[in-house]
């Protein structure tokens, strides 16, 4: 029981950790300065971040 908490734990750290990497890769690979692009990117990693924390407070 207690192991499975962890792992879920380790899980989505990993799964949050990725997309912010995957959201500034895809701003960092981006040949020209898009705002669009950028705007996206950062929005993505923000909201997975925060999906994360909530997940974590509530139980």
């Amino acid at each position: 029981m207690e192991s499975s908490k962890i792992i879920y734990a380790l899980l989505l750290t990993t799964f949050a950790g990725l997309s912010t990497g995957i959201g500034s890769a895809i701003a960092f690979v981006a040949k020209r300065t898009n705002t669009k692009l950028l705007t996206l990117s950062l929005g993505f990693s923000a909201g997975v971040m925060i999906y994360i924390s909530f997940v974590e407070i509530f139980p």
